[in-house]
């Protein structure tokens, strides 16, 4: 351990991204149009990723050989610990596999456990590839959108029952969900996997953003609540939207059920991407053995930054309504009130507020007239962001 004791100051600091190949900022021009847009749109985080992360990174590069590697039993040791820590949940490091990425998994997680025929379902509106690792992996989507009801999202699981057929194989979860940020209860995900295990169904988690979670709201991850039907669970998880590391390709996946496991592991081998790399490995490690006090500071600022739009909008845009995230560093902003088409609203943030965002019809169903804002960025930032919104709607009569 590096021994750093992390602060607000390292997160209020600005890093020159350009010229990295960011998607984020060198991307702006080719998503937006625009090179100057203050990019507030996907969702990585503009603050550095920790010093003892690169630290464990320098060290192996130490060694002047970078040939095959297999990962330790570190691996899924680091995760069985952080996740006994962080969620207070205890699993067998059997149970944990690999894939070089959450998405990555939930695609071959369609492949190994639905056939084209097969029905997948999603809850928009949500992630928005949920979308074509169904559809583009020939199987046919399902849509049950989710109930948007007292500032946050829940199931609709009168309307999930309905959408149920002999053909219906598989669901996808966004937990906690993205782009709305709510942190499902234990009654929640009860209720859903009650469902799915009546009518034999497999829910695939994506539970990336589970340590982003903001107090006093509690993760739980399903196989907590699922512990008659582990066969019918598959979760992933990543270090890489907590700490910043999303380029390391490095996700965790967690399988109980033995025969489920050998049939994602089997596909795996077969396509030839279990391998990983050995600088996602250490990443890994490092960040689940190391982490704790970077990411509670993390959250201390973000949580700041979160109450900082909200205030902001509260005082100066009382038009556009906060979905209050419960956990992710994003948040669900509503526009309708302003009466733009999602065209028009779209254009309206890069061409007159130099804002880019994600645009809420990118999740599907229910998006319209909502955009996405990611707050994980130094304050000075958010702050020039929301004035050149604020400008805009004013010099536009808006406001």
């Amino acid at each position: 351990m590096d021994g750093k004791i992390y602060t607000q100051k390292d997160f209020d600091k600005i890093t020159d991204r350009t010229g990295t190949e960011s998607i984020k900022w060198d991307g702006r021009e080719r998503v937006f149009g625009k090179a100057d847009v203050i990019p507030l749109w996907v969702a990585d985080m503009d603050f550095e990723t920790p010093e003892f992360i690169r630290k464990r990174i320098a060290k192996r590069l130490e060694h002047p050989i970078l040939g095959y590697t297999y990962r330790s039993s570190a691996f899924s040791g680091s995760f069985t610990s952080w996740v006994q820590r962080r969620h207070n949940w205890t699993i067998d490091p059997t149970w944990v596999t690999f894939m070089p990425g959450v998405v990555a998994a939930v695609s071959v997680a369609v492949l190994a456990y639905t056939k084209p025929e097969d029905e997948v379902i999603i809850q928009p509106p949500v992630y928005h590839p949920f979308y074509f690792c169904v559809e583009g992996n020939g199987r046919k989507l399902i849509l049950n959108n989710l109930i948007h009801q007292d500032g946050r999202f829940t199931f609709d699981l009168a309307g999930l029952k309905r959408q149920i057929t002999p053909r219906t194989k598989m669901l996808i979860l966004s937990s906690p969900h993205n782009p709305g940020g709510t942190v499902w209860t234990p009654e929640e995900l009860r209720g859903l996997v009650e469902v799915c295990k009546e009518h034999d169904i497999m829910i695939v988690s994506d539970e990336i953003h589970s340590d982003l979670v903001f107090s006093p709201n509690v993760h739980t991850p399903i196989l907590k609540v699922a512990e008659d039907y582990k066969q019918g669970i598959f979760l992933t998880m990543a270090p890489s939207k907590t700490f910043n590391l999303a380029a390391m390709s490095s996700s965790i996946v967690v399988i109980p059920d033995e025969n489920q496991r050998k049939l994602y592991e089997n596909l795996v081998h077969t396509l030839h991407i279990g391998l990983g790399n050995v600088f996602g490995f250490e990443a890994l490690e490092a960040a689940y053995e190391e982490g704790d006090q970077w990411l509670d500071q993390l959250m201390v600022y973000l949580t700041a930054n979160r109450q900082l739009i909200y205030d902001f909008l509260q005082k100066e845009i009382p038009q556009v309504e906060m979905m209050v995230p419960e956990a992710t560093y994003m948040t669900w902003l509503d526009f309708s009130k302003f009466g733009m088409t999602q065209e028009e609203l779209t254009k309206f943030m890069i061409e007159k507020a130099g804002l880019g965002l994600n645009s809420g019809t990118q999740f599907g169903k229910g998006g319209e007239g909502f955009m996405r804002l990611n707050f994980g960025c130094p304050r000075s930032i958010l702050e020039l962001g929301l004035i050149q919104l604020k400008n805009a709607l004013l010099e536009n009569k808006l406001i």
